[in-house]
């Protein structure tokens, strides 16, 4: 099972560059950079690696941790709600404009929090560790590190501190690329208030299946073994199906990170959609993060029931248009309420896992890449046509292609693509991403 990634949240006052440090981080975009206060106002996930260690990086809007009314309170409850879920913050303050009394107030909220933070001097480009950094002291949260997001200067030893605080899971026996004894592991993803426990609810109600809780997992999710028709599943919880009487907070039962480390310990993913609302950006954002994570997928739209002929137009309308990278991806319609279309959603499921650890054979795979050559061969470069000699499997859940041969690295994006729809038909695969891999042998006379 895979380990949880530790949780990083950046947190300061508007425009000190948090979100510069999260693109840094993250080696992305993703978080909307320009030099105006108040830019970001939501929270914003992103993977992030150093060596073998991954993480989940939290770029959070500007924070004023009084803030009565307004935009700001809502910022403020954001940022809240990012340090709840990280295991270190990164406290950014801006080492040009200097000391402020809102960093003030920000520091007096972390040291109460008691929870390990990082005191970090962003925009230090140029600037000694001296008399120019010494002011921040004044916040009492230990050393000061000077960066410089824009322009990558002591990031890495940054994060390393940060990293270097938690205590790292110890590594696993097995990662999700072996499951454990045919146990099928589903997690049920979504937005809040899409009908994930109704969902659940009703599969344990009408199944009849064996059910019990099994506490202490990591970070309290909730893991529920049961069986349908001789198969044993795993459901991985995040909607808060817990024991009657222990109340948990807004933050705690809808946590976008439980959601992220269900999607990786996970074999397959149950993608949850609300007809009335169509697709929204988080639910792209949690569909971008499963297909990252070479998971399987299985989509439905849940409360089908209640939009009409024209509403429901849009939504697949809205399907086709922003999730069109999970095409591979069975969809269903369901009402959970009514218990509508929701045994269908077992079959897919079973097939979505056997197609994510389905084996392929090497002389199978050869056999199949040389079809694929013969019927329509990859477009020459320059003087050279990409030769591809044979292939083999490199991996499962999800399947990994390898294929072998000469001026590979000209292979373009559109014949990657027809050798997957290739392969996917050949093998039946539904619901699982497949990943092609090129290895150009070394030249020996080169």
């Amino acid at each position: 099972m895979t380990a949880f990634k530790p949780v990083v949240a950046l947190v300061g006052r508007p425009n000190v560059g948090k979100s510069t440090l999260f693109n840094r981080l993250t080696k992305s975009r993703d978080a909307i950079v320009a030099d105006l206060p108040g830019l970001t106002r939501d929270r914003h996930y992103g993977n992030a690696r150093l060596g073998k260690r991954e993480f989940i990086v939290i770029d959070t809007g500007g924070f004023e941790p009084d803030a009565s009314s307004g935009i700001y309170r809502e910022m403020a409850k954001q940022t809240r709600q990012a340090v709840a879920e990280a295991d270190v913050v990164i406290f950014v303050v801006d080492a040009r404009a200097g000391l402020s009394a809102q960093d003030h107030d920000i520091a007096a909220y972390l040291r109460r929090l008691a929870k390990p933070c990082l005191l970090v001097a962003n925009k230090a480009e140029g600037m000694r560790e001296g008399a120019q950094l010494a002011e921040f002291y004044e916040l009492g949260l230990g050393e000061v590190i000077p960066v410089s997001a824009a322009h990558g200067q002591g990031v890495r030893s940054m994060i390393e501190t940060a990293l270097d605080r938690l205590e790292w899971p110890a590594a696993p026996a097995e990662d999700a690329q072996t499951p454990d004894a045919e146990v099928i592991r589903l997690a049920v993803a979504g937005r809040p208030n899409v009908g994930k426990s109704t969902l659940i609810n009703a599969w344990l109600g009408e199944e009849r299946l064996v059910a019990f809780d099994l506490p202490g997992t990591t970070r309290d999710a909730i893991r529920v073994p049961f069986e349908r028709e001789g198969r044993r599943f795993e459901l991985i919880d995040t909607a808060g199906l817990r024991r009657k009487g222990k109340v948990f907070q807004a933050v705690e039962k809808f946590s976008v990170v439980k959601t992220l480390q269900a999607i990786e310990s996970a074999h397959v993913v149950l993608l949850l959609l609300d007809a009335t609302q169509g697709v929204t950006d988080q639910d792209a954002h949690i569909a971008g993060y499963i297909l990252d994570s070479g998971r399987s997928v299985v989509l439905a739209v849940n409360k089908w029931d209640a939009v009409d002929d024209y509403q429901r137009e849009q939504v697949q309308r809205s399907i086709e248009a922003r999730l069109a990278f999970l095409k591979f991806a069975p969809l269903h319609v369901i009402s959970a309420r009514k218990r509508q279309g929701i045994q269908a959603l077992w079959k897919s499921i079973a097939r979505a896992y056997a197609s994510a650890m389905v084996k392929m054979p090497t002389p199978v795979l050869t056999r199949l890449l040389h079809e694929a050559v013969a019927f329509q061969a990859p477009r020459k470069s320059g003087m050279f046509r990409p030769k591809l000699r044979y292939a083999h499997q490199g991996g499962q859940n999800p399947p990994v292609i390898v294929i072998h041969g000469n001026s590979l690295e000209h292979v373009g994006d559109a014949y990657r693509r027809f050798l997957e729809a290739r392969f996917r038909k050949a093998f039946d695969l539904v619901g699982t991403p497949l990943r092609i891999e090129f290895k150009t042998q070394d030249n020996p006379y080169a």
